[in-house]
């Protein structure tokens, strides 16, 4: 195969399916892109089996043909071209050479012929969903999904398809971040899922602010297509715990307070948190919030919030990555915090579909 390609575009193109690759794979094939040059257009393809994703871009095709080249070398030295017009020959024994410029770099692939292919679709349930609204749904929840992959149910996003909405729902046992948006769909597509937290990156990554996305599913399998890449991953198996049953019921005090304020307030007080109890608490007194961290061997830190309260006093402790974590993937100017007691979870809600349940911490006066 040959053909010629501007620097730009050829990175543009592996850098949209790079980061599938895993860097420890036993197959050499799962450390190369496919390369496939036809019909005017470049295609690549990567994939580690659980994750596969393919995307194409422009380029001029001398001789249409395929190959597979290791990506992470091949996105190193594209990097680093010289000038911008790029040059790429591929012998039959899948030997590639890459000129541009004064430069010239030969690399060693393996067939295509050997490559995983993508998994098919046909037949399976198609959603058609707004791409701001996915994307605005998995940045309010990713951020919670659990990395102890001895609950690998957890280990990504619980997509419920159901009464004409996608409710999409993390969690890590200490805390739950829940968002859902309205989807027309025929009731004969009811469904959940769980979709795991490489291709909940992955998609992050593809979606825009305009346009749709057009999601397919399989008995096993999840795909996405937003634009011309097409992004397929294999759903986690098992029974998603009952998360409704973790949210609290009717508040007795909520409390409306600026998320720009409480967030730089938790960060810095956080600084003298310890690392044993890692935790910041909130005193709620009249009209005012005093946050205070304390380490004993290093000091403490204490700063007050003015807001409207005029409910009991009272104590209560949380993390401080897990009480900043939702106020990060927020934008709202406010946020409502809804309290039962000291020992109940704290409810982060906002004007809008969006709910975050935080555990509270233990903490010693």
């Amino acid at each position: 195969m040959k053909f010629s390609i501007s620097k730009e575009v050829f990175l543009e193109g592996l850098q949209k399916v790079q980061h599938v690759v895993s860097s420890r794979t036993t197959l050499p094939i799962l450390s190369n892109v496919l390369l496939v040059a036809k019909d005017g257009r470049l295609v690549f393809t990567t994939t580690d089996l659980d994750v596969g994703i393919t995307g194409s871009v422009e380029a001029k095709i001398e001789k249409e043909g395929a190959t597979t080249l290791p990506a992470k070398r091949l996105v190193s030295i594209v990097k680093e071209l010289p000038s911008s017009e790029v040059e790429v020959t591929v012998d039959s024994k899948n030997y590639a050479t890459i000129q541009s410029g004064p430069s010239k770099f030969k690399i060693i692939g393996l067939s295509d012929s050997e490559f995983p292919p993508l998994p098919d679709f046909e037949g399976a349930k198609t959603f058609k969903i707004p791409q701001a609204d996915l994307k605005n749904g998995l940045k309010k929840t990713s951020f919670a999904i659990s990395t102890d992959e001895t609950r690998y149910v957890l280990n990504g996003i619980f997509a419920s398809f159901k009464e004409g909405k996608l409710a999409l729902v993390a969690t890590d046992g200490r805390r739950l971040a829940m968002a859902d948006m309205d989807l027309e769909f025929p009731a004969s597509h009811e469904t959940d899922v769980i979709i795991p937290s490489k291709a909940v990156q992955e998609i992050q990554r593809l979606l825009g602010d305009s346009g749709d996305v057009e999601v397919k599913l399989s008995d096993s399998q999840i795909s996405f297509t937003v634009g011309d890449t097409f992004l397929a991953s294999k759903l986690i198996e098992g029974n998603y715990p009952n998360y409704r049953q973790v949210i609290p019921g009717d508040s007795n005090e909520r409390v409306v307070i600026s998320r720009e304020q409480l967030l730089e307030t938790a960060r810095r007080v956080s600084l003298l948190s310890s690392d044993k109890s890692n935790s910041v608490k909130m005193i709620f007194t009249e009209n005012q919030i005093e946050v205070t961290a304390n380490s004993p061997d290093v000091g403490e830190a204490q700063e007050t919030l003015q807001v409207s309260y005029t409910g009991p006093d009272m104590q209560i402790a949380f993390n401080p990555e897990f009480l900043q974590a939702p106020l990060r993937a927020l934008d709202t100017e406010n946020i409502y915090l809804d309290l039962i007691d000291e020992m109940s979870p704290g409810v982060i809600r906002i004007d809008g579909s969006f709910l975050y349940v935080l555990m509270p911490m233990r903490v010693t006066n």
